[in-house]
């Protein structure tokens, strides 16, 4: 397969993938497309990689864990949130910006474990494998991940409540 042939097959689920992980379109294109000029200059050294769809997941997962070091690339942007979010249209779309915003308020390797085992369907033994820590670990930022993500929504339900 050339790179031509698996770029066009791969680029629109890396970047679905990209997306959930980053929670942000831009900073996931960018990371894929870091990805991919890396992946581009190695090309003729990957014969030996059996799975190359997982070896180019681990590279999106360690550039967005790293993005946020590489200070030189990114351009600092103060954050302004309007007042009021508007929800989409349609209702699953809002459930999903939703679960996106709430992604991204975890720390990089707990949201790389969430979107790996939840969206990516991998194991442990492969998230581990994916972030070179062990299998407890995964677990454990899992657990973190989980619990944090319910305080959150107890949260937003009591304050709904009230209102």
């Amino acid at each position: 397969m050339t790179f031509d042939e698996f770029t066009r097959q791969q680029l629109p689920p890396l970047l679905r993938f990209a997306k959930v992980l980053c929670g942000d379109r831009a900073l996931a294109e960018d990371v894929v497309q870091e990805v991919l000029i890396r992946l581009h200059a190695r090309w003729s050294q990957l014969d030996q990689v059996t799975r190359l769809d997982a070896y180019v997941r681990k590279m999106i997962v360690n550039e967005y864990v790293s993005w946020r070091r590489k200070w030189s690339r990114v351009v600092p942007l103060p954050n302004v949130w309007p007042h009021e979010v508007t929800p989409d249209h349609a209702d699953a779309h809002a459930a999903r910006d939703e679960l996106v915003a709430e992604l991204a308020k975890l720390p990089p390797k707990q949201r790389a474990v969430i979107v790996l085992r939840y969206y990516g369907g991998l194991s442990d033994a492969e998230i581990a494998d994916t972030l070179d820590c062990a299998d407890s670990t995964v677990r454990a930022y899992a657990a973190r991940a989980l619990a944090t993500l319910r305080v959150q929504a107890r949260a937003e339900t009591a304050t709904r409540r009230t209102s």
